[in-house]
C-alpha cells in the first residue's frame, strides 16, 4: 500500500469537505429525531430513607443515643434492606393500595434501589411514562417497606429523609448529549469512508500521480480545450 503523508491526507479530506459536511449533518438530523421521536420520556421521583436506631417494638419509646453496635448492625441491614423493597410482597402491596394498573414485573423493573456509600441513607427511585404515577409510587413503596420492617424484624429503625415528588425533565433524555453521540458517529464514519474510498481509487488525476505509477517524470502535459 503507498504512503501518504499528512498534506496529501489533509488535500483528500479537504476535497471532499462537502459530502463530509453533509454526512455529519444527516447524522445529527437522525440524533435529533431519534431523541424527539423515537425516545419514549420517563420520569424518575426519588425518595431516601434513613436507618437509625434499632429500636425493638418493645423499646419505641427509648431515646438513648446511636450505638457502634446500631450502627454496624444498620450497615449490615442496608443491602437486605435493598432486596426487600425490590420483593414481591412489597411490590404487590404498593399496586393493591394505589390500585393501579401495572404488571408486577414492570413496577420491579422501574425500581432502583441504591445505598448512599458510608452512610445509613437508602434512595428508592421509580421511573415511569407517567410522572404522578412515578411520585406516587416512590412514596407508596418507602411507606409500605417501612411496615414491612417491623412487621418482618420487629424493628422501627427506618424514617423517611426525602418524600419523593414529581419531576417535570425526562430523565432518560438528554438531546445534547444524543446529538453529540450521533455527531461524532458521524465524523468517524465520514472521515473513514473518504480515506477508504481514496485508497481504493486508482484513477490517475495529475501529472504527479503518473510519475509515482510508472517511476519516471512527466516531460509535457496537454491540456484540455473546448473548441467551442
Amino acid at each position: 500500500m503507498e504512503e501518504i503523508d499528512l498534506k496529501e491526507l489533509f488535500e483528500i479530506f479537504w476535497s471532499k469537505k462537502v459530502q463530509i459536511i453533509l454526512t455529519i449533518l444527516i447524522f445529527m438530523t437522525i440524533g435529533a429525531i431519534y431523541t424527539i421521536e423515537v425516545i419514549k420520556p420517563k420520569y424518575t421521583s426519588s425518595t431516601t430513607l434513613v436507618l437509625v436506631q434499632a429500636d425493638s417494638s418493645n423499646n419505641k419509646g427509648n431515646s438513648e443515643s446511636l450505638t457502634t453496635s446500631d450502627l454496624a448492625l444498620n450497615a449490615k441491614l442496608v443491602s437486605t434492606y435493598s432486596e426487600l423493597i425490590k420483593s414481591k410482597n412489597v411490590v404487590r402491596q404498593v399496586i393493591s393500595n394505589l390500585n393501579i394498573d401495572v404488571a408486577e414485573e414492570n413496577l420491579r423493573k422501574s425500581i432502583t434501589v441504591n445505598a448512599v456509600e458510608d452512610t445509613e441513607l437508602i434512595k428508592i427511585s421509580v421511573s415511569n411514562a407517567n410522572p404522578l404515577y412515578a411520585e406516587q409510587m416512590a412514596n407508596e413503596i418507602a411507606n409500605v417497606f417501612t411496615e414491612k420492617v417491623v412487621e418482618i424484624y420487629n424493628l422501627n429503625n427506618v424514617y423517611v429523609v426525602d418524600k419523593a415528588e414529581i419531576s417535570t425533565n425526562p430523565s432518560n433524555i438528554n438531546h445534547t448529549k444524543n446529538i453529540m453521540i450521533f455527531s461524532i458517529a458521524g465524523i468517524v464514519i465520514a472521515f473513514a469512508c473518504t480515506f477508504v474510498s481514496s485508497m481504493l481509487d486508482t484513477t490517475v488525476k495529475t501529472a504527479d500521480d503518473v510519475e509515482k505509477k510508472i517511476k519516471v517524470p512527466v516531460l509535457a502535459s496537454i491540456p484540455k480545450y473546448d473548441f467551442k
